[in-house]
């Protein structure tokens, strides 16, 4: 089994910076990617950054420029660095860990960011 334990989150002007961080353990070897995601109340469910094993990364289309994904497999984290955020990126961010054939491993409990205008 996978556990995830995302940290970082918190309160932030518009135009300001986060970086979240996501804690893997236990079969950490399973993982191949990693995602972040967001759930703002009322909204879908937005995948906004994916890695790879080998760093290969996506975002959407919202994040792209302002967010950036990385991964430190020595020590099983992933980050998501967040920079000129808007009060649109207010949002639970969640982490996921998927495994072999993009199977979803575990998911994290969430942490909250919310900006200000």
């Amino acid at each position: 089994q996978v556990q995830l334990v995302e940290s970082g989150g918190g309160l932030v002007q518009a135009g300001g910076s986060l970086r979240l961080s996501c804690a893997a353990s236990g079969n950490t070897f399973s993982i191949n990617d990693m995602d972040w995601y967001r759930q703002a109340p009322g909204k879908q469910r937005e995948v906004v950054a994916t890695i790879s094993s080998v760093g290969t990364t996506h975002y959407a289309d919202s994040v792209g420029g302002r967010f950036t994904i990385s991964r430190d497999n020595a020590k099983d984290t992933v980050y998501l660095q967040m920079n000129s955020l808007k009060p649109e990126d207010t949002a639970v961010y969640y982490c996921s860990a998927r495994g072999p054939f993009g199977l979803t491993l575990a998911r994290g409990q969430g942490t909250q960011v919310t900006v200000s205008s």
